[in-house]
């Protein structure tokens, strides 16, 4: 498995674990919202940390959910957005809830171009995963403004715990599940952590401390 990269329309490559060509605004999920929709994670690969695949049915597709990412340079609070990617938020609910992301660092700081820190590898290399994967969610009108929190992936269909906070607006194409927002004192964490630039022995690893140390829901 390759480092796991973000490609921009202008020729750069992100890649990473999950994505599908543009479809309806909810392509992972059926069911109606008094039922919940369902979900698929089918397994695939080594987990970077043991975990359990996220439940599958009575997924949840309406109203928001709220994750603080804890970095020691201050709170990243994230808006989740049940409607638009109810697989994706299941499953970086999920994740969190057992500690996946707890004590690990956002590996890829890019400054320019796309403006993004890519985090959700406990190893670091750009290469872990959860031991599953799960489509996108995509309506093709996606926008990666400046606050956006979306998933990295390695090609259409391959989301796995992997994602990617813009710091600046970004002209990625719309390959990316957006399924949340981080509020403005998480954007300006982020910016400071961009602010301090990449080591230059490879050009994108962060220079700032960019551990995640703890995630709170709710």
């Amino acid at each position: 498995m390759t480092r796991a990269r973000i490609a921009a329309a202008v020729g750069l490559a992100l890649l990473l674990p999950a994505c599908a060509p543009a479809q309806s605004a909810d392509p992972t999920a059926s069911g109606t919202p008094n039922q919940g929709a369902t979900c698929s994670y089918p397994l695939g690969g080594t987990p970077a940390r043991p975990v359990d695949p996220p439940s599958t049915t009575g997924v949840p597709t309406t109203g928001t959910a709220s994750a603080t990412l804890h970095f020691r340079s201050g709170d990243v609070t994230i808006t989740l957005d049940r409607a638009h990617a109810p697989c994706t938020v299941n499953s970086f609910l999920s994740l969190a809830t057992q500690g996946f992301y707890t004590n690990t660092k956002c590996h890829r700081l890019v400054t320019s171009g796309i403006f993004i820190l890519q985090c959700g590898d406990p190893t670091a290399t750009g290469t872990g995963g959860p031991g599953y994967s799960f489509p996108d969610e995509l309506s093709g009108h996606e926008t990666y403004g400046a606050g956006t929190v979306a998933m990295a992936n390695r090609g259409p269909d391959t989301n796995g715990s992997q994602f990617f906070l813009v710091f600046a607006d970004s002209p990625l194409p719309p390959s990316y599940t957006v399924f949340g927002r981080m509020d403005t004192a998480g954007l300006d964490v982020v910016k400071g952590i961009a602010a301090k630039g990449v080591d230059p022995k490879d050009g994108s690893t962060p220079v700032a401390d960019a551990t995640i140390s703890s995630v709170t829901l709710g």
